[in-house]
């Protein structure tokens, strides 16, 4: 099931929004996974790895398009597929 031939490298910055320039469609194919300091998230809508920070949604707030808001948490961020 992990077969890594066949998966895209994972780009330093990705977005789970289509509408942004981070979008990869061929990586969301797969599961992908992201740790933060050390922690496992399974909300992150938008990360970077070499600037060291996730884009998580602040409950469940909407701005004026319908899109989430969301708040940036920094650290060591991981990306992997699983």
């Amino acid at each position: 099931m992990n077969d890594t031939t066949s998966q895209p490298a994972l780009p330093d910055r990705l977005s789970v929004n289509p509408r942004s320039p981070h979008h990869v469609a061929a990586i969301f194919e797969h599961e992908i996974g992201i740790t933060l300091n050390g922690k496992e998230r399974f909300d992150v809508e938008e990360y970077c790895i070499s600037e060291g920070w996730v884009k998580v949604p602040a409950g469940k707030a909407l701005d004026r398009r319908g899109q989430p808001l969301t708040m940036t948490m920094k650290g060591k961020v991981e990306a992997f597929y699983r």
